[in-house]
């Protein structure tokens, strides 16, 4: 990979990046933002300290480690990439409370779209500030968004320092059981 001067994450400010997407997934996880590392690669959770490759592959949702660059094989796998918003910062907290709550706004409509048998918002926080649910904790939620089923998993940031990825991959693993029912049952 090239690597990126501060220069070239600065430029990446505010820039968008696109959705890892189809109709019918069986799990959509959905982001806070893109940070400035993704928005310059375009690759989601591309920052080397982000754990949400590894867990992934931890908990079994995919059959080995992928990079970022291997993001469009998520598909193949049942499984999508969004964000609760969608312009690139270096830090969640540069986001604002209109931001989150119109992130949500079109996070609901998006979901109503595509179908997905499981939304999973990576981040209670993000989930809280998007749909006003200020007791939201990790897990299943009673929230639902058309037939898809809410999620909130721990945010895979390395700043995330109180989970580990051990215990980050039980719960993505938690989800990825409920998942599977959901195709058997």
């Amino acid at each position: 990979m090239t690597r990126l001067t501060p220069a070239d994450l600065e430029a990446a400010r505010d820039r968008l990046v696109p959705d890892v997407v189809a109709d019918g997934l069986d799990v959509l996880f959905c982001g806070i933002n893109p940070g400035l590392m993704t928005a310059a690669t375009g690759h989601h959770f591309a920052r080397p300290g982000n754990r949400f490759w590894p867990v992934l592959h931890l908990s079994g949702f995919t059959p080995r480690l992928l990079k970022p660059s291997e993001q469009d094989e998520l598909l193949s796998y049942g499984l999508g990439i969004t964000n609760v918003v969608a312009r690139a910062t270096a830090r969640a907290d540069e986001l604002t409370p209109d931001e989150y709550r119109e992130g949500g706004r079109l996070l609901v409509a998006k979901v109503e779209r595509l179908r997905p048998r499981r939304l999973a918002v990576v981040g209670v926080t993000a989930y809280r500030s998007a749909f006003g649910e200020r007791g939201a904790a990790i897990g299943p939620q009673e929230r639902t968004i058309g037939s898809s089923r809410v999620w909130v998993l721990p945010n895979p940031s390395g700043l995330n320092a109180h989970w580990t990825a051990a215990t980050m991959a039980e719960e993505f693993g938690r989800l990825r059981s409920a998942a599977a029912g959901d195709r058997h049952g």
